[in-house]
């Protein structure tokens, strides 16, 4: 029960989009335990390769901080040392990377093939056993999944995706690309992009990310990858040039964006993927009808708040966009 919107969004996003906070507090005293687990792994394990501690990533949506109930996932990059291993990029596909183990250490020589090209696949099994050697995740359930490690803990409701990755002397990291090979990324550039246009636009851009998030989660069909909105978001920061001091107004102003702007190409901002909007035609289209839908609720609900100071209709037209679960008018 809410008296005004901003009083509405606050408990909406307290009690329905945000993390808990003692769960979130929980995952990163988990997280930082297995972290700990990782970086004992060469030496504890026979012929692991040695790891590069300090280029250890926690990145994806949680380590953003743009994470919504439910914290279902947690992801990791565990960065191995090349020990003079060195890449190749695909003649024919730019976005295929070979590792090359002729003059590297035994341990990634035993994960490769005859030619000496490092298997993601062998690499990644190769931590799923190590994993299964930690006592405390006996109970776990442990394996592999195209690029990562996955670790289903029996104590947590998250799960975590591992993956091993290599850091390059061009700066961007290789994780697996789920066949065996490798692939470009760089998830630093990810995190400094968000929290530079947080800190930048007022402060709220989190806060907008998670609010927008629920929407696409929970009325957005097809959905829009989490990805590829967030950055939807960040671009719509920057194409406005300014923030309001309320989020209301900055999710209508963002309704109107996306259904124009759904139909465009977007270039992905590490530079590396080139346009990361896969979307069909068709499902452009769908997703733009949604977002026409919800900006004239949210210009009816602006309306009545500003206009005709009617906290009850605005309230009334927020829940038209956001769902049974934002709260009513008192």
């Amino acid at each position: 029960m809410a008296r005004s919107v901003n009083q509405a969004f606050e408990e909406f996003n307290i009690n329905t989009v945000n993390l808990i906070k003692e769960n979130t507090d929980n995952a990163r005293s988990s997280r930082d335990w297995l972290i700990d687990q990782l970086i004992n792994f060469p030496e504890n394990i026979e012929d692991f390769p040695k790891d590069h501690p300090e280029k250890h990533i926690k990145y994806g949506s949680f380590a953003r901080n743009t994470k919504i109930r439910p914290l279902d996932d947690i992801d990791l990059m565990y960065c191995l040392h090349a020990s003079h291993a060195y890449y190749s990029v695909d003649i024919f596909d730019k976005s295929k990377y070979y590792i090359h183990t002729q003059n590297s250490s035994d341990e990634l020589k035993n994960l490769s093939d005859d030619a000496n090209i490092l298997s993601s696949i062998k690499v990644v099994n190769k931590l799923v056993k190590a994993l299964n050697t930690v006592p405390q995740y006996s109970n776990s359930e442990i394996k592999r999944n195209q690029e990562a490690a996955v670790l289903n803990l029996t104590s947590y409701s998250w799960s975590y995706d591992i993956v091993p990755c290599f850091y390059t002397v061009h700066n961007f990291y290789l994780i697996p690309d789920g066949s065996g090979n490798w692939k470009a990324t760089n998830p630093v550039i990810d995190h400094d992009n968000i929290k530079n246009t947080n800190q930048t636009y007022g402060g709220k851009v989190y806060q907008l990310v998670r609010t927008l998030k629920y929407w696409n989660m929970n009325f957005v069909s097809p959905k829009i990858g989490s990805y590829l909105f967030e950055v939807f978001i960040i671009n719509f920061v920057k194409y406005q040039g300014t923030q309001n001091d309320f989020n209301d107004i900055n999710i209508r102003n963002f309704f109107n964006y996306l259904y124009q702007n759904i139909f465009y190409d977007v270039n992905d901002p590490k530079n590396i993927q080139g346009n990361i909007n896969n979307l069909t035609t068709e499902e452009r289209a769908k997703i733009s009808k949604k977002a026409k839908e919800s900006y004239d609720y949210a210009i009816k609900a602006v309306d009545f708040e500003i206009n005709e100071t009617n906290q009850e209709k605005a309230i009334e037209n927020w829940r038209n966009i956001f769902g049974e679960k934002f709260p009513k008018y008192e």
